[in-house]
């Protein structure tokens, strides 16, 4: 994943100190979540000429506030990054609030648009809208933070969310035009209203996740 632009010295800290602290959020938004933002992020930061240093870093902090309740992880995210004064030595006091903002600007569920191109950048790279990897990741939230339901309760709340987010008059929103995402959101409208299609993918996922879940640990 490096960028002629990148830092080196930058992304080596990020890797070392930063992306490391993903790992005790559950596969739903662990390593590979921060991995995928951070790259559709570097793109998008190409194709809109913006600086790809503070995009990286806006991506890398992005989810930090999991730490703690998920509600408002987006401001404590922010805040993270803020608080962080490592990160004056490649970036300004300036740029350091712009990527705060940007970073409290990136959820799905935010009402108004993101007040600068990194909180769009940010918001739209979290945007995993492949099918595949929205419908997976909604069971693995489930299975991660409700342990006690069973499978029929874990359909109802799979189809709840994904209606709530992703159906036509879901609330996720899209900030950059023509982006990626615009197929890829038309794509996954189309099986949520196929709800005999959805529930045969939810099937197949659950039982995998299960599995998975229950398996020993291999050494």
């Amino acid at each position: 994943m490096i960028d002629s632009q990148l830092n080196l010295e930058l992304m080596h800290f990020v890797e070392t100190n930063i992306l490391p602290k993903y790992a005790s959020f559950g596969p739903s938004h662990g390593i590979a979540h921060a991995q995928h933002v951070i790259a559709s992020s570097l793109k998008l930061a190409r194709s809109t000429g913006a600086d790809v240093n503070m995009a990286y870093v806006v991506a890398a902090y992005h989810d930090l506030g999991l730490s703690g309740p998920r509600a408002i992880h987006h401001i404590t995210s922010g805040k993270i990054l803020e608080a962080d004064l490592r990160l004056k030595k490649w970036f300004s006091d300036a740029q350091i609030k712009m990527m705060k903002e940007a970073v409290e600007d990136h959820r799905a569920s935010a009402s108004r648009a993101p007040r600068s191109i990194y909180g769009k950048i940010v918001a739209e790279a979290d945007r995993e809208i492949d099918p595949d990897t929205v419908f997976r990741r909604t069971v693995q939230y489930g299975l991660e933070h409700y342990p006690e339901k069973n499978k029929q309760e874990h359909w109802a709340r799979f189809v709840e969310h994904i209606n709530n987010k992703y159906a036509a008059t879901g609330y996720i929103k899209l900030w950059i035009s023509n982006s990626p995402n615009e197929e890829k959101l038309k794509k996954l409208r189309s099986i949520i209203q196929d709800e005999a299609q959805l529930r045969k993918i939810f099937d197949v996922i659950y039982d995998e996740e299960v599995t998975r879940s229950a398996s020993p640990a291999q050494t």
